[in-house]
């Protein structure tokens, strides 16, 4: 069992750790995105270097007190926030912001965990560069909880994940030994591949402060487009023709309900749509090659090619960079609009790609037996991520579902698990999927999860509560939020 981090406890960390490194709880810390968790903290240190952070977790490991890592606080699923149990440290990487190296030769840049994702982009840029992790928060958002997560983001379909973007980690384990892993290979079979297993591991296993990350090179040629389709079946069957017109130069391939830009119109005025009605469902389709391949050229061809086929009946080709900017802009800012909205059940899901259709049919017409709702799926269809959320139907708020919240939720979990999908696709388990995961994870799985848990690990003391239940949170005090 763990300590609650007690003033006496603190003050040993003041005394022995360099000056600078206490911070106080502010309000900051304890708050994610969708207020819908609210958290605790004893202390909040904040290190400088690898050193501190392996000073910190000796102190917390002999204390026995767990440690929750803060990285940008953008984490959607309460990874960064312990509203439970004994009340823990917070572990913020607000200091370790540097960019250390950049090799525009090798293609690597080396950040370290509280570096800020937009920051690191504008380092790969000022090379020459391109690092294509991409996502709404990236202005806030930081390296060590990207990796911590397995952030996505828009440029899966073409980059991968954060797991494909880094090379190596610097990390430090539980008793503060540091694992010196910042290599630049892209070959090294020499054993157990630890940085893909800390990568994805939310600070369970290990707090990254350092990763080598994989730059690529900047498209010359840029293009963007929202090509209006009647189903997601024909989004599906556009996106294969894209593949094979556009090849490696297709970077994203966005599927768009109507539903979000409503919400924009409804939320957002200030917001210009590209439509006086949005149509029901349309694609913004992304690609970008080298000088002279005629990116602009390929996408007048995957909408002529789709028009003919019957499957796209409108669309619009950004004539210059700021209207491809703007598609962007509008994508990016539907989040921004469903959280004003505030949803009943929101779902980060993922499905092989001939189950999507299949899937957004069915649960909409089961959701739809539990009472009136409105539903926005858009997101990564390029790679089979969709986020599904369901929102109130007009003059209600969530507060009115309450009651059936956890019936709605289970519907999706279940279609999911049926139709072979992930109820976590991008966003990570945290604290409020912790349930999920033990009811819908392969048991074998789980107990190899725990395994190394317990090896990596034995006190406990890493960012207790997320991912693996602990033996103190029983199922009738778990954090129980419908995300």
């Amino acid at each position: 069992m763990l300590n609650d981090v007690t003033p006496e406890i603190v003050e040993r960390f003041r005394a022995e750790l360099p000056e600078g490194c206490l911070r106080d709880v502010a309000a900051r810390y304890l708050e994610e995105p969708r207020d819908r968790l609210t958290g605790r903290a004893g202390a909040v240190v904040a290190p400088k270097c690898a050193e501190e952070v392996a000073a910190v977790l000796r102190l917390a490991s002999e204390m026995r007190v767990g440690v929750v890592p803060y990285a940008g606080g953008t984490g959607l699923v309460g990874g960064q926030i312990c509203a439970e149990g004994p009340v823990p440290l917070v572990l913020s990487m607000e200091r370790m912001n540097k960019v250390r190296a950049v090799y525009p030769e090798e293609n690597v840049l080396i950040a370290e965990a509280g570096a800020i994702l937009a920051d690191v982009q504008e380092a790969a840029e000022g090379a020459g560069r391109l690092f294509p992790l991409s996502l709404a928060s990236e202005g806030s958002a930081r390296i060590g909880g990207l990796l911590g997560t397995n952030a996505g983001g828009v440029n899966v379909l073409r980059y991968g994940n954060a797991r494909e973007l880094c090379l190596g980690v610097e990390a430090v384990l539980a008793d503060g030994r540091i694992l010196r892993g910042l290599k630049r290979l892209r070959k090294d079979n020499t054993g157990y591949d630890l940085r893909n297993l800390l990568i994805g591991s939310e600070g369970t296993l290990g707090v990254i402060t350092a990763a080598s990350l994989r730059l690529f090179p900047q498209p010359a040629e840029r293009a963007a487009a929202l090509m209006v389709v009647d189903s997601p079946a024909a989004a599906l069957k556009l996106l294969g023709i894209a593949q094979e017109l556009a090849g490696n130069a297709l970077s994203a391939f966005e599927l768009i309900a109507g539903q979000g830009p409503r919400f924009m119109a409804e939320t957002m005025p200030e917001h210009r749509l590209p439509w006086d009605e949005p149509p029901d469902w349309c694609v913004l389709i992304d690609l970008g090659c080298g000088a002279g391949q005629g990116a602009q050229t390929m996408l007048e061809a995957v909408f002529e090619q789709s028009f003919v086929a019957g499957l796209v009946s409108d669309g619009l080709i950004a004539q210059n960079e700021a209207q491809r900017s703007a598609f962007w802009a509008m994508r990016e800012t539907i989040p921004e609009a469903n959280r004003k909205v505030g949803s009943v059940v929101s779902n980060d899901i993922s499905l092989p790609l001939s189950h999507v259709p299949e899937f957004i049919t069915r649960a909409g017409e089961q959701i739809a037996v539990l009472g009136a709702f409105r539903i926005n799926c858009f997101g990564h269809l390029g790679d089979g991520n969709l986020h599904y959320n369901i929102f109130p139907a007009p003059g209600k708020t969530r507060a009115d579902y309450a009651n059936v919240a956890g019936e709605v939720k289970e519907v999706v979990n279940r279609l999911l698990a049926e139709l072979e999908g992930s109820f976590s696709a991008e966003h990570g388990v945290g604290r409020v999927k912790v349930d999920d995961l033990e009811r819908w994870g392969d048991p074998v799985r789980l107990e190899a999860m725990r395994a190394i848990k317990n090896a990596l690990d034995p006190g406990g003391i890493l960012n207790p509560g997320a991912v693996l239940k602990p033996a103190w949170l029983s199922r009738e005090n778990a954090v129980k939020p419908v995300f």
